[in-house]
């Protein structure tokens, strides 16, 4: 609603009393030695004032008289006891006041608590100076700004939210958060997902150097993570024909073995002539591997 303050005029009209003959505009009463008022030019008596020519007053409805103190407003009209406020019927002529959309007359105090922001916890007014919580636009009392499950205060907490909700730390852990694949503990925030399962940030890291994975390249072998340098000098075996380790990150992503030896499957080649011998017939002479021609 739309709340200004004002503050009323009197409207006053000239009474006087006649010495020559005068008669009254309406009555043609003769005003002379009498009691008459001047409106709109014209000389009427204090009867036909009340009767034809008085404001209506716009608390009581009845005519405001020639000896009645009148306020005025915005065209209405008051008898000056009549114009008070219409929640605590404090008497508002010589104070400010707030005029209502709704038409109502109130004084400062009782507009702020008719028309000012209303928790959304309590619905009650949150008066001005009063400690309060604001969240996303709307207005909520410290105290009535509660965590929903444990129903105690946030204050200067840290918070989260879940749907039109809130909840503090400890209780959105408890009731929504996932536990770390990794050290079973709640994720509050954040976290990683790997092969569908939720991780700290902080645990998803190479189990040998400690070096954080999150956007690096890295390793799973036998449910261990590693990073490609501690997979490669801890973990990957050697090829027995370049020599290297074979990670899946370099030459070959297909690892060949024989016996108690393992190749890149680009390294498991003829001896001789360099034939590639995955998913060939081979012949092994000491360490090396020949195709069945250079064999013969």
């Amino acid at each position: 609603l739309a709340v200004q303050r004002h503050r009323v005029r009197f409207l006053s009209y000239m009474t006087s009393t006649m010495t020559d003959r005068f008669d009254c505009f309406y009555c043609r009463d003769n005003l002379h030695g009498k009691k008459f008022v001047k409106k709109d030019d014209k000389h009427v008596c204090t009867k036909c004032f009340d009767k034809i020519c008085a404001n209506t007053c716009a608390e009581c409805r009845r005519p405001i008289g020639a000896d009645s103190k009148e306020l005025h407003h915005k065209n209405r009209h008051w008898h000056e006891d009549c114009f008070r406020c219409a929640k605590c019927y404090a008497p508002l002529a010589s104070e400010p006041f707030c005029a209502r959309d709704d038409g109502k007359i109130m004084c400062g105090k009782c507009s702020s608590r008719e028309d000012g922001n209303r928790c959304q916890g309590c619905y009650k007014v949150v008066m001005p100076g009063a400690k309060n919580v604001e969240y996303k636009k709307k207005l909520w009392h410290e105290e009535c700004f509660t965590c929903f499950e444990c129903n105690q205060p946030i204050r200067t907490q840290s918070f989260l939210a879940k749907g039109d909700n809130i909840y503090c730390n400890a209780c959105h852990e408890k009731k929504f958060a996932k536990n770390c694949f990794h050290c079973k503990e709640p994720i509050a925030s954040g976290g990683i997902t790997y092969q569908e399962n939720p991780w700290h940030k902080e645990c998803f890291v190479c189990v040998t150097c400690r070096k954080p994975l999150s956007g690096t390249r890295f390793t799973n072998h036998e449910n261990t993570l590693y990073c490609v340098d501690c997979y490669r000098t801890d973990v990957a075996k050697m090829c027995h024909g370049c020599k290297n380790p074979i990670t899946g990150f370099a030459r070959g992503t297909k690892v060949l073995n024989y016996e108690e030896f393992s190749w890149h499957e680009n390294c498991f080649t003829c001896k001789k002539c360099s034939l590639s011998l995955a998913n060939k017939r081979f012949v092994r002479t000491g360490d090396n591997m020949y195709c069945v021609r250079c064999a013969m």
